[in-house]
């Protein structure tokens, strides 16, 4: 136990280490508020700086940049309602609500606290059962990936207003899009009409700017000669009371992080989607209603995808497996610094994994320290005049959406998005689905064809394997639930025994 508590410290006690974790976390907040500029795409560009390095610098940079990037993509989901991430689409259906009623401040702050917790439960998940929560992430089969991504396909009706309809409708055009370009396994075109930049598909960063930034651009337009809503900056740090409200809530939606991010190939995304719908169904009596400024909104998915940060490290260092895209690129560098990620580094170099988890710690604390300053200066940008808001959206979606692969093709892709996401909010449909549709494509793709592979092309012994399996069986009656209750009769039932539970208590 010392000897783990003195590897756990290193970071803590060395100037440099502390710094580099400091610098790493400071910008990864700064990265993960600017569309397109992805926390993956920072901790790639990083190898190549840190290849010469000690691994502990080099570690301790990257674990910065990761906790702080997932964290700052909320930053301008809440202001502009153009999440830096798409963590941070959950984020923006309440946040943005509040800085348009003048509490951007409040949002900021709240945010900031609920991410530390959600991290520090993420982290401590880590620390103490990092094995059992790895055995568990391997019982899931492709079958049951399938089956998680359709049920977060399904939860989109909870982002769509009344409709579930229309939010699923917006969720299988998602589906659509993502699969746009060469099959995955057959390499066979697939709704490309020929064309071979469409070979690689559409970036989803595209999608997302265009549907977010550019359609909020030309929404604003139809405002442009309102006066801008003045923030009121009081208390930015919640009170102990705000907090220990909140608490139970992050404590099951915490878990909630920890556990989707523990699952390979999932993440903060999903993890966000599924803990703002916990929200929304446990919440019985919110003092706002969801989507209009609603805290629990704001602290569901905040705890969740950080909190998924210390899951996605879990199956990366006891497995070898990422649990996500940062944490592959993590898996890489240690691989060029010596290590080998997985059940032997536990055996071998177990000081790695005490490192590592304290780095996280320290990056959580910085987080919650950086994320609190600045706050004041960056509600003015809400305050802006929208002559001057609205160029500064389209400035900030051109940028992000060239960067992501330096082709001028993905801007047209984020402009052509844009005026598609503008038309689907006249009708009355949420963007956000469409997103979710998109980044769970390739997820429900790849695992409907391990899953059928696996059961020999035999579709019954695939739906007979479901009720075998009770880890599957859990995930389909999700489905089957989750459907049912947003129908109409489901619905009208409800409400009836509600009424009538409503006059025995009145009796």
């Amino acid at each position: 136990m010392t000897e783990a508590l003195q590897f756990f410290l290193i970071s803590w006690l060395d100037l440099k280490l502390l710094g580099l974790v400091a610098l790493g976390t400071f910008a990864g907040i700064y990265v993960g508020a600017i569309p397109g500029l992805s926390v993956t795409m920072a901790v790639s560009i990083l190898i190549s700086f840190t290849f010469a390095w000690d691994v502990y610098p080099a570690l301790c940079l990257m674990v910065g940049i990761y906790m702080g990037g997932v964290y700052g993509g909320s930053r301008t989901a809440i202001l502009l309602n153009i999440p830096g991430a798409p963590s941070a689409i959950a984020t923006a259906l309440d946040g943005y609500p509040l800085a348009q009623k003048g509490q951007a401040g409040e949002a900021i702050g709240l945010s900031t606290v609920m991410s530390f917790v959600g991290g520090f439960i993420g982290i401590g998940v880590l620390a103490v059962a990092a094995p059992f929560v790895s055995e568990f992430a391997l019982t899931f089969q492709p079958r049951d990936y399938m089956l998680l991504a359709i049920l977060g396909i399904l939860l989109v009706g909870s982002l769509s207003g009344e409709s579930l309809l229309k939010g699923v409708f917006a969720g299988a055009l998602g589906l659509l899009i993502g699969a746009v370009g060469l099959d995955p396994l057959t390499a066979e075109e697939r709704f490309t009409f020929g064309m071979v930049e469409l070979w690689g598909g559409i970036s989803f960063i595209a999608v997302m700017i265009g549907l977010f930034g550019v359609s909020e651009a030309l929404t604003q337009l139809h405002h442009i000669d309102k006066a801008a809503v003045k923030q009121t900056i009081g208390r930015i740090v919640p009170s102990w009371r705000a907090v220990g409200k909140y608490l139970p809530l992050s404590l099951q939606t915490s878990s909630i992080g920890v556990i989707i991010g523990a699952l390979p190939g999932t993440g903060g995304d999903i993890a966000a989607l599924m803990a703002y719908d916990h929200a929304k169904r446990v919440t019985k009596k919110p003092e706002v209603p969801f989507g209009e400024g609603a805290a629990e909104g704001l602290v569901a998915p905040e705890t969740a995808n950080n909190a998924a940060v210390g899951g996605a490290f879990i199956p990366m260092l006891t497995l070898g497996i990422p649990g996500d895209a940062v944490t592959a690129i993590i898996i890489g560098a240690m691989f060029i610094h010596g290590l080998n990620p997985g059940p032997m580094l536990m055996i071998e170099q177990p000081q790695m994994f005490w490192f590592i988890t304290g780095a996280l710690v320290l990056a959580n604390i910085f987080m919650l320290i950086f994320g609190l300053t600045g706050i004041r200066l960056f509600t003015k940008i809400v305050e802006m005049p929208r002559a001057v808001l609205i160029p500064l959206i389209l400035l900030l979606s051109i940028v992000g959406a060239y960067a992501v692969n330096n082709s001028i093709t993905d801007v047209y892709w984020m402009l052509l998005f844009g005026a598609f996401g503008y038309l689907l909010k006249t009708y009355g449909y949420q963007v956000g689905p469409v997103i979710l549709g998109v980044i769970l494509s390739r997820l429900i793709d790849e695992n409907w064809r391990r899953a059928i592979i696996s059961e020999q092309e035999d579709l019954g012994r695939l739906f007979m394997g479901i009720f075998t399996s009770p880890l599957s069986l859990v995930l389909f009656g999700a489905v089957v639930f989750i459907f049912i209750s947003q129908t109409p009769l489901w619905t009208g039932l409800r409400a009836r025994f509600g009424t009538a539970r409503a006059r025995g208590d009145g009796v």
